[in-house]
């Protein structure tokens, strides 16, 4: 907790690597110790990336791994969310899929378009694990990298959608869906950020 090497989840216990770092590969996601590679090359969740040498990139590389709760639902995608403020003091935010299940496409703006799907039956408050994935991971460049900005950069990890506890309680009692109440949702986590300083 001290070193900020941390997240947060909406309820499930995925479990989620996050390193920052200018010398991470492709080949370094297939590693079967991601973490081991993530301490030797580059800063954990909550770490600081201190300027340094792009070695001819864009700007520094993230390894993301997420695994599902194991008596949980799969995973939808895996998102970068980074933050700045510019010259003229105004503060941005940007939304990146890195990482996406079922073999969709992350389009040339960094999204995904295309939804997971939804296998909920809300009167029976289920869910299949017949989409989405059991591990997500990435290894990804800042495409809109600045080296003279200071930046943040989280992750945040999505699960495909499951029912809402009020479809359980709904379904317990016998009661009527009030139409106000959403009976759907994705439960997600959110790691501490890497923080980049010029």
């Amino acid at each position: 907790m001290m070193r900020k090497e941390t997240y947060a989840t909406t309820g499930p216990r995925m479990t989620i690597r996050f390193f920052g770092g200018w010398d991470f590969t492709d080949s370094d996601i297939r590693h079967p110790d991601i973490a081991q590679v993530g301490y030797r090359k580059g800063v954990p969740m909550g770490g600081d990336l201190i300027g340094g040498d792009t070695d001819g990139r864009d700007g520094p590389a993230f390894l993301i791994s997420v695994l599902k709760d194991p008596i949980g639902a799969n995973l939808d995608r895996v998102q970068v969310i980074k933050g700045w403020v510019d010259a003229n003091g105004k503060t941005h935010e940007r939304i990146y899929d890195v990482a996406v299940s079922d073999g969709r496409i992350i389009d040339n703006d960094g999204r995904c378009k295309t939804p997971v799907g939804n296998t909920v039956v809300e009167e029976k408050a289920s869910y299949e694990n017949s989409i989405g994935a059991v591990q997500l991971t990435a290894r990804w460049e800042d495409p809109d990298f600045d080296p003279e900005l200071k930046v943040f950069y989280y992750v945040r990890a999505i699960e495909i959608p499951t029912p809402r506890w009020p479809a359980y309680d709904i379904k317990y009692l016998g009661a009527k869906p009030d139409p106000k109440y959403q009976l759907i949702t994705q439960e997600r986590a959110y790691t501490s950020a890497i923080w980049y300083t010029p």
